[in-house]
């Protein structure tokens, strides 16, 4: 057993194998750890979220090492009977990587009886496990850059059917027409950790003789009082998107957390206008955002600086600042301008939007499609008028840290883990002596990064799935990083060389394009070492790499 570090706040458990990791899952799930917050089960790994002001990670770590992982789970009483279309793009070469023909394939698929490990990668995507070990095969070289919803699939150990369209590299012997993920369902999710799942050929069976019953919860749109203010969009280059503080307790269904980017410009600005700081605003990236005020209002834009506008019914024009109470009357219509640095806004308005929560949260992921529709232009959102605790207006609010330009350069701190050791010296050197400059392929879920000199392995095996944190610098196969932002998968099967420490995070969010990273690494990497009970008054001394 490891214990790997991750981040100021979570750490990487690695155990034996499948068997050992759920047994320490379902052993912390059974006698919980106080102060550990979130648990992510993959291959060979069980990564946790704690809160350092309850227990530090060596306490931690102590607790675990104590843990019986003899215990074997057995699998539920639920069985899953999916149908399939065996027709995949790969079928024919997972046949010749095992050797066996395409209709021996599809039999042994067939005749194999699997479990869901666990769920992750995507909301919905269960890793089953317990198939025919005759059809283990690797990822492909080259992963695809979309693979169609209902695709059944195999790599290493695991089967599994892909959700909904995303990239992926597995093989895919087949197709699916079972809708393994719906929001109108309860839980959405037709597969969960434990239950047992078979796989039938539609070319010989036409319907399962088993199947899980989901009921669908009765759902109706919120209230809206006769009159209540509302807001007309005008313009939205790009779309906006509801977000609040994140979508909590859904892991178990793959589900991450999601969220606003900068958690502090969405808390001022609701600060601003009076309502609880989590309340859900709209976030708006690079501006050009325009709206129509039906009525008597308050507003407040944080984040990045746009210019404000406004003009009334009569046609005046006046401008306004950011991180400050706006007043606003029926018929104002507000155009927002573009920053010059920055990314991100945060449009709040007094009482809160209106919004739906999906699984919880008001927050859109955007790689998940979980949450409120994006706001485009001819959207009509609604603003609540009673029902909230509101307080005074905030007149004291400012950014949280200066927002960055194109072609500036950005330091961010970093603790190395929790595959550091996977990479060369020199790779790890390279990290933090190299910039690297932001390309426009980044998005919520990630910043994409290119740098001169590539992060070169040590280990070039391949990394077994595992749990994937928000700050997590992801380094695939070409060696140019990729620094997860809050809409990354929950899983990833490249190693991760460094995660950005939490309080930087916000201002990782608001990194324009062409703006270049240095990453600090703040911490020497090491396995963390547990602290026996006895030994639990002392903390023990970190060694952090001092920078200039």
């Amino acid at each position: 057993m490891r214990f790997l570090p991750v981040s100021l706040t979570t750490m990487l458990v690695e155990l034996a194998d499948l068997d050992e990791t759920l047994a320490l899952f379902a052993s912390l799930r059974a006698d919980p750890v106080q102060g550990v917050e979130d648990m992510v089960p993959a291959a060979r790994t069980l990564m946790i979220r704690f809160r350092p002001e309850k227990l530090t990670p060596e306490e931690l770590a102590g607790e675990i090492a104590t843990r019986d992982l003899s215990t074997r789970i057995a699998p539920s009483g639920e069985l899953v009977e999916i149908p399939v279309q065996y027709d995949g793009e790969d079928l024919r070469d997972v046949a010749d990587l095992t050797g066996l023909s395409v209709e021996d394939v599809v039999r042994r698929h067939t005749e194999s009886e699997f479990t869901v490990a666990f769920c992750g990668f995507a909301p919905g995507f269960g890793y089953l496990v317990g198939g025919d070990p005759t059809l283990q095969v690797p990822r492909r070289q080259t992963p695809r850059t979309r693979i169609p919803a209902g695709s059944v699939a195999l790599a290493g150990a695991f089967s599994g059917v892909y959700p909904q369209a995303s990239p992926g590299g597995w093989q895919i012997i087949g197709t699916t027409p079972e809708k393994m993920w719906d929001l109108s369902r309860d839980p959405p999710a037709i597969l969960q950790p434990g239950y047992r799942v078979r796989f039938f050929d539609l070319k010989k069976k036409t319907a399962p003789t088993s199947r899980i019953t989901t009921k669908t919860p009765v759902t109706q749109p919120p209230e809206v009082a006769s009159g209540a203010l509302t807001l007309k969009v005008l313009a939205a280059p790009m779309p906006a998107l509801f977000q609040d503080l994140g979508r909590f307790g859904q892991t178990g269904q793959g589900v991450s957390s999601s969220g606003a980017l900068d958690k502090s410009a969405l808390r001022a600005a609701n600060r601003v206008v009076g309502n609880p700081a989590g309340m859900p605003c709209l976030e708006i990236t690079l501006g050009g955002f325009s709206f129509e005020v039906s009525g008597r209002a308050v507003m407040a834009l944080t984040g990045a600086a746009c210019p404000i506008g406004i003009r009334d019914a009569a046609g005046r024009t006046i401008s306004a600042g950011t991180y400050q109470p706006i007043s606003l009357e029926a018929g104002d219509i507000v155009t927002l301008g573009h920053p010059t640095r920055g990314m991100r806004s945060y449009l709040a308005m007094r009482g809160a939007f209106a919004v739906k929560p999906v699984l919880g949260s008001a927050s859109t992921d955007t790689l998940a499609v979980v949450g409120p529709d994006p706001v485009t232009a001819g959207s009509v959102l609604t603003v609540n008028n009673d029902g909230l605790a509101l307080t005074s207006v905030s007149l004291h609010e400012s950014p949280a840290f200066d927002h960055p330009a194109s072609g500036e350069v950005v330091t961010l701190d970093v603790i190395l883990g929790p595959r550091s050791d996977w990479f060369t010296d020199k790779g790890i050197a390279t990290l933090s002596d190299q910039l690297w400059q932001v390309t426009p392929q980044s998005n919520r879920v990630g910043i994409r990064l290119a740098g001169n000199v590539s992060l070169k392995r040590r280990d070039n095996s391949e990394l077994p799935s595992e749990g994937t944190a928000t700050g997590a610098i992801q380094v695939p196969h070409n060696g140019q990083p990729v620094l997860f932002l809050a809409d990354h998968p929950l899983t990833g099967g490249y190693p991760v060389i460094g995660t950005v420490a939490e309080y930087h995070l916000d201002l990782a969010a608001q990194i324009p394009v062409n703006a270049q990273i240095h990453f600090r690494p703040v911490t020497a990497f090491a396995d963390i070492q547990p602290v026996k009970a006895r030994d639990r008054g002392r903390r023990p001394t970190k060694t952090v790499r001092k920078h200039p």
